[in-house]
């Protein structure tokens, strides 16, 4: 994984979650070079998670779990 800066976070192209309902629990995902950022849509500057793309493209390609 590459070195993520605040900087690039801030300016990333975040994108709400097909998943995510009205009821205000939002993720939002970026793609930042090497990296696949995961945020709190409530909280934008808060932390955010940070995923290898393949590791991504794993989680994302698994059926849901009911």
């Amino acid at each position: 994984m590459t070195s993520t800066t605040s900087a690039a976070l801030a300016s990333a192209g975040w994108r709400k979650s097909s998943h995510s309902g009205d009821e205000g629990a939002c993720v939002e995902v970026a793609a930042i070079p090497g990296t696949v950022a995961v945020r709190d849509s409530k909280d934008p500057a808060g932390p955010a998670l940070l995923f290898p793309p393949a590791a991504w493209a794993a989680f994302a390609a698994a059926p849901p779990r009911r």
